[in-house]
């Protein structure tokens, strides 16, 4: 069992950056592919990153390639979301998951690969 707790949201300007970080609870943290996903009011919950096991492995969806990031730090079982060059679109609630299972790549893309979600943290990007 784990436990997802996103912090780091908030009203940002357009062009700022931002860092979301998602703290997890129990014992195997690093045997996880850790994820982000995002949903905007009155759209379907949408991929944004996901991390490997190893860390060697990262993928992004294209509209935030070259402007997102993401991490994790074992030791802090945290993963992390840094935003950069935030636009108006990336306005919505981010949300950090978890899968344990041994999926294909194409799986890891979609909200049904992922076992474990946090609660969402808010962010918004003014023009």
């Amino acid at each position: 069992q784990v436990q997802l707790v996103e912090s780091g949201g908030g009203l940002v300007q357009a062009g700022d950056s931002l860092r979301l970080s998602c703290a997890a609870s129990g014992r195997t943290f690093s045997s996880y592919v850790m994820a982000w996903f995002r949903q905007a009011p009155g759209k379907e919950r949408e991929f944004v990153a996901n991390i490997r096991r190893s860390g060697d492995r990262t993928d992004f969806r294209d509209s935030v390639k070259g402007r997102f990031t993401i991490s994790t730090d074992n030791a802090k079982k945290t993963v992390y979301l840094q935003m950069n060059s935030l636009k108006p679109e990336d306005t919505a609630v981010y949300y950090c998951a978890a899968s344990q299972g041994r999926l294909y790549d194409y799986e890891l893309l979609k909200a049904s690969g992922y076992d474990y979600w946090g609660q969402g943290t808010q962010v918004t990007v003014s023009s």
